[in-house]
């Protein structure tokens, strides 16, 4: 049967994809940092053949079994470019289901629903240095199709790798994470501890009232110093210094009432203790003062 719009005659429905590959990693195709630090493989042209004569759905997800560990995970493929009878897998992929150069994989196309949560274990505790990691790591799930629970994946950042545990995943245990809203979290790094909190101790009375008559050392205080004679004389500065109480300075008033290119002088007033004014509460007059005179003046003696 044909159907319109399809090159290729259609199969039943029903039937999935189910090849055996001989497995390698992707170093043997030389320098593919793309698949490295992702999830996705490279298998071989025949398998988009046989893919593109079935019912399937898009994108293409793929389950790997390596019956003889009884390890599975799941992955996406970026290319169709491989040697008949391989397929090239990340190295952490291998890893984990335990695989050997050429070693025999099973692959099969699944459909994964679409993950909703994702909890990652960080298996050391330099991850705690990462500022943001849910931003971090976002960006290195774009080169990833599927997670899988169990999985130990590997990403790049700042020239350093890190690698990440998945504990749980959200609405099954194999999910599909491209284009999706997924809300990510994170358990304790292997080894991490928490910080012990000490528990400040019940001083006395006696040594607390000290402490708030004593002013505090390392705050600012002012004419803090001693002064120093210049004959090197220590007269008058053997005396032992007062606490000196952490007042403030206090702010001058802004003049409101300034012009613009004038000169305003502020004079102060001083008041007498008794009540009495000072003279320099005086008004200010201008060449108040009596004059004196070099020459003595000369009184007229009476006959």
């Amino acid at each position: 049967m044909f159907q319109f719009g399809r090159m290729f005659p259609t199969m039943p429905s029903g039937r999935n994809f189910s090849e055996t590959y001989r497995c390698y990693s992707v170093t043997m195709l030389g320098d593919r940092d793309d698949v490295e630090r992702g999830g996705k493989i490279i298998m071989p042209p025949s398998a988009l053949d046989k893919l593109t004569r079935l019912h399937i759905q898009y994108p293409m997800l793929f389950k790997m079994t390596n019956r003889k560990q009884n390890r599975e995970t799941h992955c996406g493929v970026l290319e169709f470019v491989a040697d008949e009878g391989r397929i090239y897998i990340p190295y952490w992929m291998m890893k984990n289901l335990l695989l050997q150069e050429g070693d025999l994989i099973q692959v099969d196309n699944v459909s994964l629903p679409i993950a909703t949560f994702a909890k990652f274990q960080p298996q050391h505790t330099d991850f705690l240095d990462i500022s943001n990691p849910k931003a971090v790591l976002e960006n290195a799930l774009r080169s990833f199709a599927c997670l899988t629970v169990e999985d130990l994946i590997e990403f790049k950042y700042n020239d350093k790798m890190y690698e990440l545990r998945v504990l749980e995943t959200k609405p099954g245990r194999a999910v599909s994470i491209i284009e999706c809203d997924m809300n990510v979290d994170f358990a304790p790094p292997l080894g991490y501890k928490e910080p012990e909190r000490v528990m400040p101790h019940a001083q006395e009375p006696n040594k607390m009232e000290e402490e708030d008559i004593e002013p505090d050392c390392d705050s600012f205080q002012v004419f803090k110093g001693r002064g120093n004679r210049l004959d090197g004389k220590t007269k008058g500065l053997d005396t032992p210094d007062k606490p000196i109480l952490n007042v403030p300075p206090k702010r001058g008033i802004p003049n409101y009432n300034y012009k613009k290119n004038t000169i305003t002088f502020i004079r102060t007033s001083r008041r007498v203790e008794n009540g009495a004014q000072s003279p320099e509460d005086k008004m200010f007059e201008a060449f108040s003062g009596e004059g004196q005179s070099l020459r003595k003046t000369k009184t007229k003696s009476r006959k």
